[in-house]
C-alpha cells in the first residue's frame, strides 16, 4: 500500500511513549502503546489500531494519545475520514489542548479538499502549541491563505512559521507572497534566504531569486520610461 505523504512529517512525534517510574498502573498501556508502535513500524496498521485500542479512559492522557495514535493508522491505510474521527476523538479527550493531533486533523481535512475546516484546526494547533507544531501549522494556513489570494494574512503566517523554525520553504513562500504585494525588495531577501539556508541547492529559489529581480531591473527603469520624444525640430517656450 502507497505511504500517504504527510507535511513536515511531524504526525507521529507522540508515538513513543514514556511514563514516570513507579506507576505501576501504566504498565498495561504503556506494553499496549509499544506492541502498537512496533506493530506500526512494520506497516502491520490493523494489528496496530487493535493495539492501541487496548488502552482504556481511565488510562488519562495515554489513552487521547493511543486515539492519536489509531488515527495516525488509519491515516496511513488512506481511511481519511476515520482518522478524523479519532483525531477529534483525541483532542476531545486533552479538552482540546493537543496541538499535534490538531495539526494532522487539518492535513487529513486538507486531503478532503475541506480548507475552512483545515484552516480552522491549523488555528487551534497554533493557539494551543509550545512547539514545532506551531510553525507547521503556520506553514499550511500560510499555503491556504495564498491559495485564497490573501498574501497579507499568507505573508504573516510564514514569517510566523519563520520564527518557529526557519526553513528554507517558509522564506522561499515569504519571498513569494511579498513579491505578490510588489514588495520586490523585500522578497529579494527571502529567496536569498531560502538559498542561503539550503546551502543553495533550492532551484524553485533560484528561479524566484531571477524573476524577482529582473523585475526589480525593470521597475527601476520606469523612469525613463516616462520621458516623451518629440516631433518637431524645436520646442515652444509657452
Amino acid at each position: 500500500m502507497r505511504p500517504r505523504s504527510i507535511p513536515f512529517a511531524i504526525l507521529l512525534v507522540t508515538l513513543v511513549v514514556s511514563f514516570a517510574a513507579g506507576q505501576s498502573s501504566s504498565i498495561g498501556p504503556a506494553q499496549a502503546i509499544k506492541r502498537g508502535n512496533e506493530k506500526y513500524s512494520k506497516a502491520e496498521y490493523f494489528v496496530a489500531i487493535k493495539e492501541y485500542e487496548q488502552v482504556k479512559p481511565q488510562a488519562g492522557e495515554i489513552y487521547s494519545q493511543a486515539l492519536y495514535n489509531i488515527g495516525v493508522s488509519y491515516y496511513e491505510l488512506w481511511r481519511t475520514e476515520d482518522a478524523i474521527a479519532m483525531y477529534r476523538k483525541a483532542v476531545a479527550a486533552r479538552a482540546g489542548r493537543y496541538s499535534v493531533a490538531l495539526y494532522a486533523l487539518g492535513v487529513a481535512l486538507e486531503d478532503l479538499k475541506r480548507p475552512d475546516d483545515a484552516k480552522e484546526a491549523y488555528r487551534q494547533a497554533v493557539a494551543v502549541s509550545q512547539g514545532r507544531e506551531a510553525g507547521a501549522a503556520h506553514f499550511r494556513l500560510g499555503l491556504l491563505l495564498a491559495g485564497d489570494s490573501d498574501y497579507e494574512k499568507a505573508a504573516t503566517h510564514f514569517t510566523e512559521a519563520i520564527i518557529w523554525e526557519a526553513s528554507p520553504a517558509s522564506h522561499n513562500n515569504l519571498g513569494v507572497v511579498l513579491a505578490l504585494k510588489g514588495r520586490l525588495h523585500e522578497a529579494e531577501r527571502e529567496f536569498e534566504l531560502a538559498l542561503r539556508e539550503a546551502g543553495g541547492a533550492f532551484p524553485d529559489a533560484t528561479n524566484n531569486l531571477k524573476l524577482c529581480q529582473s523585475l526589480l531591473k525593470a521597475s527601476a527603469k520606469d523612469p525613463l520610461a516616462s520621458l516623451r520624444l518629440v516631433a518637431t525640430t524645436h520646442a515652444s517656450g509657452k
